[in-house]
Parts: structure tokens; C-alpha cells; sequence
């Protein structure tokens, strides 16, 4: 097949990459409307940060669960009929929160979550490889930037709607003259009618989202999409084999692993960082969407800046940027410690597309596979926020308070990323 040299997207793509971007907003708003849930579960349902965390272990654990697996049906069908097979599983997930919030069960909204993102899971590691198969592989890293610039803008009307139409809402969250929580003071009478109103406000945005995911399977379903796989049955093993091999590819599927993680980290826990210092759930949550703006412009910025500068170099500086944040909300306290969490979202923008870029440059037949790994890293979300969930229930690790001690976590993933970026660059066949 013909393709223009240089060209980042042909016309003849432009429907179908119109069609897959929007997915990248559906999955995007999913996971921002779900990161303050942690904070609206713990209140609403009396339980620990730790526990509470355990909504970003389903949700991101879906992905751990299901990317090989979705990755194996696009080889077998195609892209079209894996991302069918996604938005039916998201919409599915999405619904069964309205049974979850009559039986008012944190585990079964767990599960809903779970489902969820096995819809999720299918979509992720079928759109983005698709992306980069539509046109020159020169341009594919920057292509995937592109559609990823409009991820974040499904995340921050997710980030609007937990705000403004949940959290705000929450009968549980509501204070005294003197700044406490007035639901713990609460019988237990008084306190099931409030439960059962305030899951009622987390389930409604749930069921509008599954269908409006059902109308975005009838689009796709009738959709002209073009044939972009490679032609040819893939050997499995032999695909593995190569992937396994790959330096560049399996140190990006790590640093994902910790980008992933430090991303959920930073959403999830400004909630907890700003009620530290008095601030209500709602008010925290426009933080977090200030946060997503400087996202969302600062991805444009630098998809146009990687035309002159190597990705895996952008890479490297933009980690170190994050060190320097995330260095200042741990050990500055007060206002200038939550600006420096809000600011680390300047150095994330760029992270995830241009880690699954560089890792996936290159590798062929073999990117179906390889993009699943990538998605895989997802479960990174799952695994870290429980933990400092945990560390900030201790309230204080020496001197500091311990939800700011508890960003080292984050910290420690952007170490590690600068560090794949400084490999990707200096030792690494490079990438345009």
C-alpha cells in the first residue's frame, strides 16, 4: 500500500482516525470519573484509604486481566471486531452499577469496575497499535500523540462530572462550621438513608456512560474501517519469542508499569493531599481539573515539540521534570506542596503515548502482541495506589505528614522512566 512519506495523516485515514480518537476521550473520561471514587467509597462506606484504593486495583486490573487476551482476538478477527468487542464489555460494566448501588456492596461495585475495564483493556490495545498503523511509521509516534491529546479531554469531563454532579452531591461528604466530616456523628439510622442517596449519585453518571457507549457500538458497527493488520498468520510463540528479546521493548513495558502508577498516584491522591490541608472533596476535584488542563495543552505542546527534539530525549527531561515535582510535594507542606502535585501533570503528558511509541517502533508483525504488553503495564494503577493508600493511613512517617510522604512513590516511577528515556536515547537505535 502506497503512503505519503512524511505526511503524519493521509486523508484516506482521517473518518476512521476521527472514529478511534474518540474512543481514546471514552476511556479517558472512564478513568477520571473512577480516580475520586476512592475518596467519595472511604466516606460513603466507612472504610480505610487502603481498602477504598482497592476501586483502582479492579479497575486497573482489568487491564492486567484482559490485554493479551484482547490482543490474541484482533489477531484471530480484526481491529473493528476487537473494539466491538471492548465497547460491549465497557457497557456492560458501566450498567451494572445500578445493581451494585441497590445492593449498596462495595465488592460488587468492584466487579462492575472490573468488567469495565475489560472492555477497556480491548480497546486500549487495539486503538493505539491501530493509530500507528495509519500511515508512516515515521510519523507513527507523533500520530499516536495526537489522537492521546484527545484522552484527556474525556478525562477532564470525567474529572467535571465527579466534581460537579458527584462529589459535590454527597450527602457524606457535607461539614461542620468548624471544617469536620459531620457523617461520622451520625446513628446508623441517618447514616443508611445518606448511604443509599449518595450511591444513587456515584451509580447515575455510570448508567448514562453504558449508553452512551451502547451508541458508540452501533457507529462503529456500521463504520467503514480500513484493513490496516499485517497480512498473514502470526506465529504466536515465535511473536513472544522476538518480544521477549527486545531490550527496548521490555524496559518500556516497565517503565509503563511505573508511568501508569505515578499517573494514578498524582489523579487519585490530590483528593487526599488537599483534604490535609481543609479542602472539601468537590473543591480538591477542580484542583485535579486544573491539573488535567495543564495536561491536556501541555501534550499538544509537546507532540509539536518532538518535530525537532528525539522523543526519548523529551522523554528523559520531561521525567526529571516530575522528579523535581514530585520532590516538592513531598517536603513542602501547605499550598506551594499541592501546586507542585498539580504542576507534575505538565511532565506526564507526554509519557505514556511516547513510551508505547518508542517501545513499539519498529517491531512489525509483532506490535499486536506487543502493544497488549504495554496495555498489561495498565495494572501498574492497580498495584501501587493501595500501597500509599496504606502509607497515608498512617497519618505521619516522621517529621512530614504521611500523604505527603507517600508521594516517594510516585517519586521512584520517575526515576525509573528518566532512566528508560536516557537508555532509549543513548544506547538504542533511535526514533523520530
Amino acid at each position: 500500500m502506497h503512503r505519503v512519506k512524511g505526511v503524519l495523516l493521509e486523508k484516506k485515514y482521517l473518518v476512521p482516525f476521527i472514529l478511534i480518537t474518540c474512543l481514546f476521550s471514552l476511556w479517558g473520561f472512564a478513568n477520571d470519573i473512577t480516580n475520586p471514587m476512592v475518596a467519595a467509597f472511604k466516606t460513603v462506606m466507612e472504610i480505610s484509604t487502603a481498602k477504598a484504593a482497592m476501586v483502582q486495583m479492579a479497575f486497573y486490573g482489568g487491564y492486567g486481566t484482559m490485554a493479551i487476551p484482547a490482543a490474541l482476538f484482533a489477531m484471530k478477527y480484526s481491529y473493528k471486531k476487537g473494539i466491538l468487542l471492548g465497547l460491549i464489555l465497557y457497557a456492560i460494566g458501566a450498567l451494572l452499577f445500578f445493581p451494585a448501588a441497590q445492593y449498596e456492596m462495595f465488592g460488587f461495585f468492584l466487579v462492575s469496575l472490573y468488567i469495565l475495564t475489560f472492555g477497556l483493556a480491548f480497546l486500549e490495545t487495539i486503538a493505539n497499535p491501530y493509530i500507528l498503523s495509519m500511515g508512516e511509521e515515521s510519523t507513527a509516534t507523533r500520530r499516536l500523540n495526537l489522537a492521546q491529546s484527545f484522552n484527556p479531554m474525556g478525562s477532564i469531563l470525567g474529572m467535571f462530572v465527579a466534581s460537579n454532579v458527584i462529589l459535590s452531591a454527597l450527602e457524606s461528604d457535607k461539614r461542620n462550621d468548624a471544617g469536620e466530616l459531620i457523617f461520622p456523628t451520625l446513628s446508623a439510622a441517618e447514616k443508611a438513608v445518606i448511604r443509599t442517596n449518595d450511591l444513587a449519585v456515584i451509580r447515575d453518571p455510570y448508567v448514562i456512560l453504558g449508553v452512551v457507549v451502547l451508541v458508540m457500538f452501533f457507529i462503529i458497527l456500521i463504520a467503514k474501517l480500513p484493513k490496516t493488520e499485517h497480512a498473514g498468520k502470526v506465529d504466536i510463540k515465535s511473536s513472544f519469542g522476538r518480544l521477549f528479546k527486545n531490550q527496548r521493548y521490555m524496559e518500556g513495558v516497565v517503565a509503563q508499569v511505573f508511568y501508569v502508577a505515578a499517573q494514578i498516584m498524582c489523579w487519585t491522591f490530590i483528593i487526599q493531599y488537599a483534604d490535609n490541608l481543609g479542602i472539601t472533596k468537590a473543591a480538591a476535584q477542580r484542583y485535579n481539573i486544573i491539573a488535567m488542563a495543564i495536561f491536556i495543552s501541555n501534550r499538544f505542546i509537546s507532540t509539536l515539540l518532538m518535530k525537532y527534539v528525539n522523543a526519548s530525549k523529551l522523554l528523559m527531561f520531561f521525567a526529571i521534570g516530575g522528579i523535581i515535582t514530585t520532590t516538592g510535594v513531598i517536603f513542602i507542606e501547605g499550598m506551594l506542596g499541592l501546586y507542585c502535585l498539580i504542576a507534575t501533570s505538565a511532565f506526564m503528558s507526554l509519557m505514556f503515548p511516547t513510551i508505547y511509541g518508542i517501545a513499539l517502533d519498529g517491531i512489525g508483525e509483532d506490535a499486536k502482541l506487543g502493544a497488549a504488553g504495554l496495555v498489561m503495564a495498565i495494572v501498574g494503577g492497580a498495584l501501587m495506589p493501595p500501597i500509599q493508600g496504606a502509607i497515608i493511613d498512617l497519618e505521619t512517617v516522621g517529621f512530614l505528614p504521611a500523604v505527603n510522604f507517600s508521594f516517594i512513590l510516585p517519586f521512584v516511577c520517575f526515576v525509573i522512566i528518566a532512566i528508560y528515556g536516557h537508555r532509549a536515547y543513548k544506547i538504542y537505535p533511535r526514533i523520530v
